[in-house]
């Protein structure tokens, strides 16, 4: 049974357009989303107590999705993340996985992979 206080998706990416599309595919599919524009947008607004995941984008302005994995491994070690990426690359993939993520997905992303990814997360 999922935790009811862990309900929300967190969408951390700098473009407008993602954050709206994923918060609707998200809310379309019955989860709850937040989004935010960048890692310290995140950082600093998140109420973490009330997130189940998070789908980072990579390449953002001041702290790219690794740095920001990087951080919250050090502090949220059992969260599940995905990391999503306009340019995959092995080193990417690599280095994310390392880090933990669950997931690392390509944009633009396919709609079974990320909601299999928050399904599995949520639990």
């Amino acid at each position: 049974m999922p935790d009811v206080h862990r309900q929300s998706v967190a969408v951390v990416d700098d473009d407008d357009a993602v954050r709206d599309s994923l918060r609707c595919l998200l809310e379309a599919a019955g989860f709850s989303a937040v989004t935010f524009g960048s890692a310290r947008d995140f950082l600093s607004r998140a109420r973490l107590a009330e997130v189940a995941c998070v789908l980072i984008d990579q390449h953002m302005p001041h702290t790219t999705g690794i740095e920001l994995l990087t951080h919250m491994r050090a502090n949220l070690p059992e969260m599940p993340v995905a990391m999503m990426t306009g340019s995959p690359s092995a080193e990417l993939t690599r280095r994310a996985l390392e880090l933990g993520a669950w997931e690392v997905l390509e944009k633009p992303l396919k709609e079974e992979v990320l909601l299999a990814f928050v399904a599995r997360a949520i639990g």
